[in-house]
């Protein structure tokens, strides 16, 4: 599952800015093999005089956390391309806004510790993850 919490300041992402975010995140996660259903994106809005950068109030600022939990990367090399891979997703949106301050960092946490509806979903590349793709929900197995 990946989990994009996404703090911005007022003014950066629009309605239809989100969703086509959204969408955009989705899609990447699904070329990979993931269930639709397994991308959450969190817009939180934050006051410039809530989001500090070194010490100092920053009025244009996105700091994005994004957890993996479905999929872990095996190297230097991977983690370099998911990198990249965002930073491709981010850029559109963000190069807009003169003078943001953006950044992002990806946590990988224990698949071990997730639940989708109760259910502990199903190994990664399985049949049963497959048909959860599919079906676009989750189901027993």
């Amino acid at each position: 599952m990946p989990l994009w919490t996404i703090h911005h300041t007022p003014g950066i992402f629009s309605a239809a800015d989100k969703h086509e975010l959204a969408s955009r995140i989705t899609d990447h996660y699904q070329r990979v093999g993931l269930p639709r259903f397994y991308v959450v994106a969190l817009f939180q809005e934050t006051a410039p005089d809530d989001l500090y950068v070194g010490g100092e109030p920053t009025p244009v600022g996105v700091r994005i956390v994004i957890d993996h939990i479905a999929r872990r990367a095996g190297d230097k090399e991977t983690r370099q391309r998911i990198a990249g891979g965002i930073k491709k997703i981010l850029t559109p949106f963000l190069d807009r806004h003169p003078g943001l301050h953006w950044e992002f960092h990806v946590d990988e946490t224990s698949e071990d510790l997730w639940m989708i509806n109760g259910l502990i979903p199903p190994p990664g590349g399985s049949e049963a993850e497959r048909r959860w793709a599919t079906e676009n929900e989750a189901s027993r197995y």
